[in-house]
């Protein structure tokens, strides 16, 4: 899920800012000891992170907003991950099929006007990838669906769905506007997309270090079981500015950046 956090510059590798994590803030998350071995250990064997695991009703909450449910840990379907560079952007072996293809968009009720411009600006942004996975907005009952709440948490901006299953995405995400608390068109929209990436299987950019977006204490949780691909071509170095980083500041504006256009366009 996605929280609001602060750091100190020192560990902001671009600028001093109150940044909006994808990890919940740990006084509020539940221990990780209190989740039985097999499913932690699942947890570990399909290369996702140990630290802070959330269990929620539908599932597991891992590195801070994605959800994997008991079904997909049970069926161990091998996560694995696309690499650029040793930072770069990353994606689950689960991702939508019948390509091409075009995945409708909806909006629920209730959320500020400013949201409204922002699903279409998030949108605007895949499209003008040109990949094969086209998105187009609906009124109700999208493939995508974003789903308004009060409250998730505290501190908790929004959660995703999960990953795709079965060919199909996930059944779209949550966002809590009064925890948002911002009417920036371009930082909602990049909260958007974020979402829409885990939800057509990317993982987070600074997966291999989360530390790089969210400071505190670096974590590495290598390949997955069944290894890392570098994409040829893209640069070793890390990316400040991926829209899929862990954690993104107040009011930052992400576009897809040169690398990210690469990572999707490999995808899809």
């Amino acid at each position: 899920m996605l929280t609001k956090n602060l750091f100190a510059a020192a560990l902001c590798l671009t600028s001093v800012f109150a940044f909006s994590s994808c990890s919940k803030e740990k006084e509020s998350t539940p221990k990780t000891e209190a989740l039985s071995a097999e499913v932690m250990g699942q947890i570990k064997a399909l290369g996702f992170s140990a630290d802070d695991v959330r269990a929620v009703d539908k599932g597991y909450v891992v590195e801070g907003d994605m959800l994997l449910t008991p079904e997909l840990l049970a069926s161990a379907p091998g996560y694995g991950t696309l690499r650029v560079g040793d930072e770069e952007q990353y994606r689950t072996t689960n991702l939508v099929g019948s390509l091409p293809r075009t995945l409708t968009v909806s909006l629920a009720s209730g959320f500020p006007a400013a949201y409204s411009t922002a699903i279409d600006e998030a949108i605007a942004r895949y499209n003008a990838a040109n990949l094969q996975l086209h998105f187009t907005r609906v009124s109700s009952g999208g493939d995508l669906p974003v789903k308004y709440s009060a409250d998730l948490g505290p501190g908790v901006l929004g959660q995703s769905g999960g990953f795709p299953s079965g060919g199909n995405p996930a059944p779209g995400f949550t966002l809590v506007p009064n925890v948002i608390n911002s009417t920036n068109v371009n930082y909602i929209a990049t909260i958007m997309a974020h979402e829409m990436g885990h939800c057509i299987g990317m993982r987070h950019t600074d997966y291999y270090n989360r530390q790089y977006s969210c400071g505190g204490r670096k974590a590495n949780e290598g390949a997955s079981t069944v290894g890392a691909i570098l994409i040829p071509g893209t640069p070793s170095t890390a990316e400040p500015n991926s829209w899929m980083l862990a954690c993104v500041g107040n009011g930052v504006n992400r576009p897809f950046t040169a690398n990210d256009l690469t990572a999707l366009n490999y995808i899809y």
